[in-house]
């Protein structure tokens, strides 16, 4: 996430909402991020999860199974 350069990232683990979900069965977590950084600016939704994706690189296909994401930009935060 650092490549986002997020003025405030929170995340939080939903594992425990889904025990017994194939993804949660095989270790990889659902998880929900809330960030805010200038890198959004000018961005659809599309693009910023895009972003983040990016920016969690393989952790996708490891570790995370499920992924909520609020991406806003400073202003939005305000």
């Amino acid at each position: 996430m650092q490549a986002l350069s997020p003025l405030s990232l929170e995340v939080s683990d939903d594992s425990h909402r889904h025990a017994g979900h194939a993804g949660a069965r095989g270790g990889q977590g659902h998880f929900g991020i809330d960030i805010v950084s200038a890198a959004f600016a000018g961005k659809l939704p599309l693009a910023r999860h895009r972003l983040v994706y990016a920016a969690l690189g393989g952790m996708m296909q490891t570790d995370i199974h499920a992924l909520a994401i609020r991406a806003r930009t400073p202003d939005e935060a305000a």
